[in-house]
Protein backbone atom coordinates (compact mmCIF):
# COMPACT_ATOMS: atom_id res chain seq x y z
CA UNK A 1 0.00 0.00 0.00
CA UNK A 2 2.96 2.34 1.42
CA UNK A 3 4.24 1.38 -2.54
CA UNK A 4 1.21 2.29 -4.37
CA UNK A 5 1.07 5.66 -1.98
CA UNK A 6 4.45 6.78 -3.08
CA UNK A 7 3.82 6.09 -6.81
CA UNK A 8 0.93 8.09 -6.85
CA UNK A 9 2.02 10.78 -4.84
CA UNK A 10 5.76 10.51 -7.39
CA UNK A 11 3.08 10.43 -10.58
CA UNK A 12 1.00 13.83 -9.35
CA UNK A 13 4.17 15.76 -8.83
CA UNK A 14 5.64 14.35 -12.28
CA UNK A 15 2.89 15.65 -13.91
CA UNK A 16 2.50 19.02 -12.04
CA UNK A 17 6.17 19.23 -13.03
CA UNK A 18 5.37 18.82 -16.45
CA UNK A 19 2.53 21.32 -16.49
CA UNK A 20 4.48 24.01 -14.89
CA UNK A 21 7.52 23.53 -17.26
CA UNK A 22 4.98 23.32 -20.17
CA UNK A 23 3.26 26.59 -18.86
CA UNK A 24 6.88 28.29 -18.50
CA UNK A 25 7.70 27.21 -22.16
CA UNK A 26 4.48 29.31 -23.12
CA UNK A 27 5.21 32.06 -21.13
CA UNK A 28 8.80 31.80 -22.18
CA UNK A 29 7.68 31.52 -26.12
CA UNK A 30 8.71 35.03 -27.25
CA UNK A 31 10.83 38.04 -25.78
CA UNK A 32 8.58 40.35 -26.59
CA UNK A 33 6.93 42.09 -24.11
CA UNK A 34 5.58 45.28 -25.83
CA UNK A 35 4.28 45.88 -29.44
CA UNK A 36 3.43 48.90 -31.24
CA UNK A 37 0.90 48.72 -34.52
CA UNK A 38 1.41 51.68 -37.24
CA UNK A 39 -0.73 51.58 -40.15
CA UNK A 40 -0.08 54.54 -43.60
CA UNK A 41 -4.07 54.60 -44.80
CA UNK A 42 -4.00 53.32 -48.52
CA UNK A 43 -0.34 53.31 -49.36
CA UNK A 44 -0.46 50.80 -52.64
CA UNK A 45 2.43 47.78 -52.11
CA UNK A 46 3.87 49.04 -55.84
CA UNK A 47 5.44 52.37 -54.09
CA UNK A 48 6.37 50.11 -50.89
CA UNK A 49 8.23 47.95 -53.36
CA UNK A 50 8.52 49.70 -56.71
CA UNK A 51 8.74 53.22 -55.37
CA UNK A 52 7.39 56.38 -56.84
CA UNK A 53 5.77 55.79 -59.84
CA UNK A 54 6.58 56.20 -63.51
CA UNK A 55 3.41 57.23 -64.91
CA UNK A 56 2.62 60.36 -62.82
CA UNK A 57 6.27 62.53 -63.53
CA UNK A 58 5.41 65.44 -65.46
CA UNK A 59 1.49 64.62 -65.54
CA UNK A 60 0.41 68.01 -63.94
CA UNK A 61 -3.31 67.23 -63.27
CA UNK A 62 -1.41 64.94 -60.31
CA UNK A 63 0.69 67.50 -59.00
CA UNK A 64 0.13 69.78 -55.56
CA UNK A 65 2.89 72.09 -56.67
CA UNK A 66 3.81 71.84 -59.95
CA UNK A 67 6.37 74.36 -60.27
CA UNK A 68 8.65 72.50 -57.63
CA UNK A 69 8.05 69.29 -59.50
CA UNK A 70 11.64 68.87 -61.22
CA UNK A 71 12.89 68.87 -57.30
CA UNK A 72 10.55 66.57 -56.44
CA UNK A 73 11.51 64.30 -59.71
CA UNK A 74 14.88 64.81 -59.08
CA UNK A 75 14.89 63.59 -55.35
CA UNK A 76 12.40 60.21 -55.86
CA UNK A 77 13.40 59.07 -59.42
CA UNK A 78 16.17 56.44 -60.19
CA UNK A 79 15.94 54.03 -63.10
CA UNK A 80 16.43 50.95 -60.48
CA UNK A 81 13.32 49.74 -58.15
CA UNK A 82 15.43 48.97 -55.67
CA UNK A 83 16.89 52.60 -55.00
CA UNK A 84 13.40 54.25 -55.48
CA UNK A 85 11.90 52.17 -52.73
CA UNK A 86 14.82 52.93 -50.35
CA UNK A 87 14.75 56.60 -51.41
CA UNK A 88 10.94 56.92 -50.45
CA UNK A 89 11.17 54.35 -47.49
CA UNK A 90 14.68 54.39 -46.17
CA UNK A 91 13.48 52.60 -42.70
CA UNK A 92 11.63 50.26 -44.50
CA UNK A 93 14.09 49.19 -46.63
CA UNK A 94 17.70 49.52 -44.62
CA UNK A 95 16.36 48.30 -41.36
CA UNK A 96 13.39 46.54 -42.12
CA UNK A 97 14.93 43.94 -44.50
CA UNK A 98 18.01 43.67 -42.92
CA UNK A 99 16.51 42.81 -38.76
CA UNK A 100 12.78 41.93 -40.04
CA UNK A 101 11.03 40.46 -42.70
CA UNK A 102 8.15 42.39 -45.88
CA UNK A 103 5.56 40.94 -47.03
CA UNK A 104 2.92 41.93 -50.05
CA UNK A 105 5.48 42.23 -53.61
CA UNK A 106 3.36 40.46 -55.58
CA UNK A 107 5.85 39.85 -58.76
CA UNK A 108 8.00 38.27 -56.36
CA UNK A 109 5.36 35.47 -54.81
CA UNK A 110 4.23 37.46 -51.88
CA UNK A 111 0.40 38.09 -51.63
CA UNK A 112 -1.15 40.24 -48.67
CA UNK A 113 -4.53 40.71 -48.87
CA UNK A 114 -7.80 42.19 -46.74
CA UNK A 115 -10.79 39.71 -46.01
CA UNK A 116 -13.28 42.27 -46.18
CA UNK A 117 -15.79 42.74 -49.14
CA UNK A 118 -16.21 46.66 -49.07
CA UNK A 119 -12.04 47.44 -49.37
CA UNK A 120 -12.22 50.97 -47.82
CA UNK A 121 -11.28 52.16 -44.42
CA UNK A 122 -13.78 51.59 -41.74
CA UNK A 123 -13.65 47.82 -42.44
CA UNK A 124 -9.89 47.50 -42.54
CA UNK A 125 -9.17 49.36 -39.58
CA UNK A 126 -11.93 47.10 -37.90
CA UNK A 127 -10.58 43.62 -39.21
CA UNK A 128 -6.94 44.76 -38.66
CA UNK A 129 -8.11 45.65 -34.88
CA UNK A 130 -10.56 42.43 -34.29
CA UNK A 131 -9.14 39.94 -36.31
CA UNK A 132 -11.83 39.29 -38.70
CA UNK A 133 -14.28 40.82 -41.16
CA UNK A 134 -17.94 41.41 -39.66
CA UNK A 135 -20.31 42.49 -42.17
CA UNK A 136 -22.18 44.76 -39.84
CA UNK A 137 -19.14 47.19 -40.78
CA UNK A 138 -20.04 48.72 -43.81
CA UNK A 139 -19.49 52.17 -44.02
CA UNK A 140 -17.51 55.03 -42.72
CA UNK A 141 -19.94 56.23 -40.47
CA UNK A 142 -19.49 57.09 -36.72
CA UNK A 143 -20.94 54.10 -35.23
CA UNK A 144 -19.80 52.46 -31.86
CA UNK A 145 -17.59 48.99 -33.09
CA UNK A 146 -19.64 46.20 -31.36
CA UNK A 147 -16.64 44.47 -31.22
CA UNK A 148 -13.47 44.04 -28.79
CA UNK A 149 -10.58 44.92 -30.69
CA UNK A 150 -7.29 43.25 -29.51
CA UNK A 151 -6.50 46.67 -27.37
CA UNK A 152 -9.93 46.30 -25.41
CA UNK A 153 -8.77 42.33 -25.51
CA UNK A 154 -5.46 42.72 -24.23
CA UNK A 155 -6.63 45.26 -21.26
CA UNK A 156 -8.97 42.28 -19.92
CA UNK A 157 -5.57 40.24 -19.36
CA UNK A 158 -3.31 39.81 -16.26
CA UNK A 159 -0.91 42.75 -16.63
CA UNK A 160 -2.48 44.67 -19.44
CA UNK A 161 -5.25 46.89 -17.52
CA UNK A 162 -4.51 50.30 -18.91
CA UNK A 163 -1.80 49.05 -20.83
CA UNK A 164 -2.96 50.15 -24.34
CA UNK A 165 -3.66 53.01 -26.35
CA UNK A 166 -4.57 54.31 -29.95
CA UNK A 167 -3.44 56.97 -31.96
CA UNK A 168 -5.12 58.20 -35.11
CA UNK A 169 -5.53 61.04 -37.60
CA UNK A 170 -9.18 60.08 -38.70
CA UNK A 171 -11.58 61.15 -36.67
CA UNK A 172 -13.91 58.18 -36.78
CA UNK A 173 -11.15 55.81 -34.56
CA UNK A 174 -12.98 56.62 -31.54
CA UNK A 175 -16.21 54.58 -32.45
CA UNK A 176 -13.85 51.84 -34.15
CA UNK A 177 -12.08 51.39 -30.83
CA UNK A 178 -15.54 51.99 -29.03
CA UNK A 179 -13.62 54.06 -26.58
CA UNK A 180 -16.86 54.71 -24.76
CA UNK A 181 -17.24 51.30 -23.80
CA UNK A 182 -13.42 49.71 -23.77
CA UNK A 183 -11.98 52.79 -22.12
CA UNK A 184 -9.23 52.10 -24.22
CA UNK A 185 -7.16 55.41 -24.42
CA UNK A 186 -7.96 56.83 -27.72
CA UNK A 187 -6.97 60.45 -29.21
CA UNK A 188 -7.77 61.03 -32.79
CA UNK A 189 -9.11 63.91 -35.24
CA UNK A 190 -8.80 67.16 -33.46
CA UNK A 191 -8.72 65.85 -30.13
CA UNK A 192 -6.63 67.41 -27.63
CA UNK A 193 -4.29 65.18 -25.54
CA UNK A 194 -6.07 65.75 -22.18
CA UNK A 195 -4.86 65.17 -18.54
CA UNK A 196 -1.10 65.48 -19.50
CA UNK A 197 -0.74 69.39 -19.59
CA UNK A 198 2.23 68.84 -17.34
CA UNK A 199 3.99 67.55 -20.49
CA UNK A 200 4.86 70.78 -21.98
CA UNK A 201 5.42 69.06 -25.24
CA UNK A 202 2.03 67.98 -24.83
CA UNK A 203 0.97 71.61 -23.82
CA UNK A 204 2.22 73.09 -27.04
CA UNK A 205 0.79 70.85 -29.24
CA UNK A 206 -2.62 70.67 -27.88
CA UNK A 207 -1.89 75.03 -28.88
CA UNK A 208 -0.17 74.33 -32.45
CA UNK A 209 -3.16 71.97 -33.08
CA UNK A 210 -5.72 74.72 -32.97
CA UNK A 211 -3.72 77.28 -34.41
CA UNK A 212 -2.72 75.35 -37.88
CA UNK A 213 -5.34 74.11 -40.11
CA UNK A 214 -5.73 71.18 -42.24
CA UNK A 215 -6.65 70.54 -45.47
CA UNK A 216 -9.67 68.09 -44.18
CA UNK A 217 -12.29 68.34 -42.10
CA UNK A 218 -12.43 64.56 -40.59
CA UNK A 219 -8.33 63.62 -40.63
CA UNK A 220 -5.94 65.67 -38.61
CA UNK A 221 -2.29 66.29 -40.20
CA UNK A 222 0.06 63.07 -39.06
CA UNK A 223 2.54 65.29 -37.28
CA UNK A 224 0.08 66.03 -34.52
CA UNK A 225 -0.37 62.33 -34.22
CA UNK A 226 2.74 60.83 -34.07
CA UNK A 227 4.24 63.60 -31.88
CA UNK A 228 0.71 62.82 -29.45
CA UNK A 229 1.34 59.12 -29.65
CA UNK A 230 4.85 59.69 -29.30
CA UNK A 231 4.98 61.87 -25.99
CA UNK A 232 2.32 59.89 -24.75
CA UNK A 233 4.70 56.60 -25.36
CA UNK A 234 7.40 57.91 -23.53
CA UNK A 235 5.51 59.11 -20.29
CA UNK A 236 2.98 55.58 -19.82
CA UNK A 237 5.21 53.20 -21.53
CA UNK A 238 2.06 51.19 -22.55
CA UNK A 239 2.42 47.59 -23.55
CA UNK A 240 0.67 47.85 -26.55
CA UNK A 241 0.28 51.25 -28.60
CA UNK A 242 -1.24 51.38 -32.25
CA UNK A 243 -0.55 54.95 -34.29
CA UNK A 244 -2.74 54.76 -37.30
CA UNK A 245 -1.49 58.15 -39.84
CA UNK A 246 -4.15 59.14 -42.23
CA UNK A 247 -2.02 61.53 -45.02
CA UNK A 248 -1.69 59.19 -47.65
CA UNK A 249 -5.09 58.58 -48.39
CA UNK A 250 -6.55 62.01 -48.15
CA UNK A 251 -3.71 63.23 -50.59
CA UNK A 252 -4.32 60.66 -52.95
CA UNK A 253 -8.45 61.02 -52.86
CA UNK A 254 -7.31 64.88 -53.86
CA UNK A 255 -4.97 63.73 -57.17
CA UNK A 256 -1.69 65.36 -55.43
CA UNK A 257 0.66 62.51 -56.14
CA UNK A 258 3.33 64.30 -54.86
CA UNK A 259 1.86 64.77 -51.99
CA UNK A 260 0.53 61.56 -51.12
CA UNK A 261 4.67 60.18 -51.48
CA UNK A 262 6.14 63.28 -49.57
CA UNK A 263 3.37 62.00 -47.00
CA UNK A 264 4.71 58.68 -47.10
CA UNK A 265 8.34 59.55 -46.99
CA UNK A 266 7.22 61.51 -43.50
CA UNK A 267 5.15 58.52 -42.29
CA UNK A 268 8.59 56.35 -42.57
CA UNK A 269 10.73 58.97 -40.82
CA UNK A 270 8.12 59.02 -38.05
CA UNK A 271 8.20 55.19 -37.75
CA UNK A 272 11.79 55.08 -37.89
CA UNK A 273 12.49 57.87 -35.05
CA UNK A 274 9.95 55.57 -32.70
CA UNK A 275 12.11 52.78 -33.38
CA UNK A 276 15.67 54.53 -32.68
CA UNK A 277 13.84 55.60 -29.36
CA UNK A 278 12.69 52.05 -28.59
CA UNK A 279 16.15 50.49 -28.71
CA UNK A 280 17.79 53.07 -26.53
CA UNK A 281 15.30 52.72 -24.30
CA UNK A 282 15.62 50.04 -21.54
CA UNK A 283 12.10 49.35 -20.73
CA UNK A 284 11.49 48.72 -24.13
CA UNK A 285 14.55 47.98 -25.65
CA UNK A 286 14.94 44.10 -27.43
CA UNK A 287 11.42 43.58 -25.81
CA UNK A 288 9.74 45.29 -28.54
CA UNK A 289 8.18 44.43 -31.83
CA UNK A 290 7.07 46.35 -34.49
CA UNK A 291 4.37 45.67 -37.31
CA UNK A 292 3.64 48.03 -39.87
CA UNK A 293 0.97 47.68 -42.68
CA UNK A 294 -2.23 49.45 -44.37
CA UNK A 295 -5.61 49.43 -44.16
CA UNK A 296 -6.50 48.99 -48.11
CA UNK A 297 -4.88 49.58 -51.71
CA UNK A 298 -5.29 51.30 -54.29
CA UNK A 299 -6.21 50.97 -57.87
CA UNK A 300 -3.69 50.45 -60.42
CA UNK A 301 -5.06 50.35 -63.73
CA UNK A 302 -4.84 53.62 -64.64
CA UNK A 303 -3.24 57.23 -63.06
CA UNK A 304 -6.91 58.24 -62.59
CA UNK A 305 -7.89 54.55 -60.52
CA UNK A 306 -4.98 55.17 -58.13
CA UNK A 307 -6.93 58.33 -56.51
CA UNK A 308 -9.98 55.25 -55.84
CA UNK A 309 -10.50 52.67 -53.89
CA UNK A 310 -13.55 50.60 -52.48
CA UNK A 311 -16.48 48.49 -53.27
CA UNK A 312 -19.65 50.93 -53.22
CA UNK A 313 -22.86 51.44 -54.87
CA UNK A 314 -23.51 54.85 -56.91
CA UNK A 315 -25.65 55.61 -59.64
CA UNK A 316 -24.42 55.80 -63.26
CA UNK A 317 -24.65 58.20 -66.16
CA UNK A 318 -27.81 56.23 -67.19
CA UNK A 319 -29.12 56.37 -63.74
CA UNK A 320 -28.79 52.97 -63.21
CA UNK A 321 -27.25 51.51 -59.56
CA UNK A 322 -23.45 49.83 -60.07
CA UNK A 323 -20.72 48.44 -57.78
CA UNK A 324 -17.91 50.28 -58.36
CA UNK A 325 -14.85 47.57 -59.16
CA UNK A 326 -11.40 49.04 -58.65
CA UNK A 327 -8.61 46.71 -59.35
CA UNK A 328 -5.98 46.08 -57.08
CA UNK A 329 -7.51 47.83 -53.69
CA UNK A 330 -7.74 44.51 -52.03
CA UNK A 331 -3.87 44.35 -51.98
CA UNK A 332 -2.05 45.58 -49.17
CA UNK A 333 1.62 45.06 -47.66
CA UNK A 334 3.27 44.35 -43.81
CA UNK A 335 6.55 44.67 -42.26
CA UNK A 336 7.62 43.17 -38.52
CA UNK A 337 10.72 43.70 -36.51
CA UNK A 338 11.38 42.49 -33.88
CA UNK A 339 13.26 39.87 -31.24
CA UNK A 340 11.28 36.95 -32.34
CA UNK A 341 11.33 37.83 -35.96
CA UNK A 342 13.78 36.10 -38.07
CA UNK A 343 15.73 38.11 -40.35
CA UNK A 344 14.01 37.02 -43.60
CA UNK A 345 13.84 40.57 -45.44
CA UNK A 346 11.62 40.68 -48.33
CA UNK A 347 9.90 37.57 -48.75
CA UNK A 348 9.68 36.06 -51.11
CA UNK A 349 7.50 32.75 -52.68
CA UNK A 350 5.61 32.35 -49.58
CA UNK A 351 2.06 31.30 -48.26
CA UNK A 352 -0.54 34.59 -48.52
CA UNK A 353 -1.24 36.40 -45.21
CA UNK A 354 -4.24 38.02 -44.84
CA UNK A 355 -5.15 41.19 -42.80
CA UNK A 356 -7.45 39.49 -40.56
CA UNK A 357 -4.19 37.83 -39.15
CA UNK A 358 -2.21 40.94 -37.86
CA UNK A 359 -4.38 40.93 -34.42
CA UNK A 360 -3.55 37.47 -33.46
CA UNK A 361 -0.18 37.90 -34.75
CA UNK A 362 0.50 40.81 -32.42
CA UNK A 363 -1.17 38.99 -29.23
CA UNK A 364 0.71 35.45 -29.89
CA UNK A 365 4.35 37.93 -29.93
CA UNK A 366 3.29 39.01 -25.99
CA UNK A 367 3.10 35.50 -25.42
CA UNK A 368 -1.44 35.04 -25.48
CA UNK A 369 -3.75 33.07 -27.78
CA UNK A 370 -6.42 35.37 -29.07
CA UNK A 371 -10.14 35.03 -29.09
CA UNK A 372 -12.30 37.03 -31.44
CA UNK A 373 -15.04 38.44 -28.53
CA UNK A 374 -17.59 37.80 -31.64
CA UNK A 375 -18.67 34.52 -30.71
CA UNK A 376 -20.28 33.15 -33.90
CA UNK A 377 -16.51 34.83 -35.84
CA UNK A 378 -12.93 32.95 -35.56
CA UNK A 379 -10.24 35.39 -35.84
CA UNK A 380 -7.71 34.97 -38.34
CA UNK A 381 -4.69 33.10 -36.95
CA UNK A 382 -1.29 34.01 -36.27
CA UNK A 383 1.44 34.72 -39.28
CA UNK A 384 3.73 31.77 -38.27
CA UNK A 385 6.66 32.82 -40.69
CA UNK A 386 7.10 36.09 -38.55
CA UNK A 387 8.18 33.60 -35.60
CA UNK A 388 11.32 31.71 -35.04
Amino acid sequence: MMKKSFLRIFVLLLLQAVLASSVTAKEKCCNTENVILITLDGVRWQEVFQGIDKGFLDQKDYLAYKKTHPEFKKRFWREKAEDRRKILFPFLWNIVAKQGQIFGNRDKGSRADITNKLHFSYPGYHEILTGFADPRIKSNDKIANPNWTFLEWLDHQKDFKGQTAAFGSWDVFPYIVNEERSHILTNAGFETMKNMDHNLRIKQLNEMQKDIPSPWDTVRLDAFTFNYAFEYMKEKRPKALYISLGETDDFAHDGHYDQYILAARRADEFIGRIWNWVQNDPHYRNKTTLLISTDHGRGHLDLEQWKHHGRFEYTDKDGSKKIADIKGDESIWMAVLGPDTPAGGEMKNVADVKQAQIAATLVKFLGLEYRASHKTIKAGAPIDMMFK
